[in-house]
């Protein structure tokens, strides 16, 4: 299948995690000796274009090229960049804890 630049400009990008529509394909970029591709700008989703954010999908993220849509499979920013977990705090020696079942009683706080 053969498509031109302004036919992939029409077409909408479609995140296959979540189902999230990401806009329209608005710039592309390739390397020039080489002439491979290596992704897509796509413009963001809904909302005035000033309020848009830019995102570059690149050509391994690309599942599907087709006649309507391209779908892409974005990388999971928890999995990959996990914050290592805080350690929990320690008990406020002002507020007293609460009762076994969540709630404090009013004594508590006079």
């Amino acid at each position: 299948m053969e498509l031109s630049f302004n036919a992939v400009k029409k077409l909408q990008v479609i995140c296959l995690n979540d189902g999230k529509n990401l806009g329209r394909v608005c710039d592309m970029l390739f390397f020039y000796p080489e002439n491979k591709i290596k992704g897509f700008t796509v413009t963001g989703g809904r909302g005035f274009k000033f309020m848009r954010d830019e995102q570059f999908i690149s050509w391994g993220q690309i599942v599907k090229i087709g006649e309507d849509v391209i779908l892409v499979k974005l990388e999971e920013k928890g999995k990959k960049d996990c914050p290592p977990e805080k350690p929990p705090c320690p008990p406020n020696p002002f507020c007293p804890p609460p009762r076994g079942d969540g709630r404090r009683d009013m004594g508590d706080y006079e």
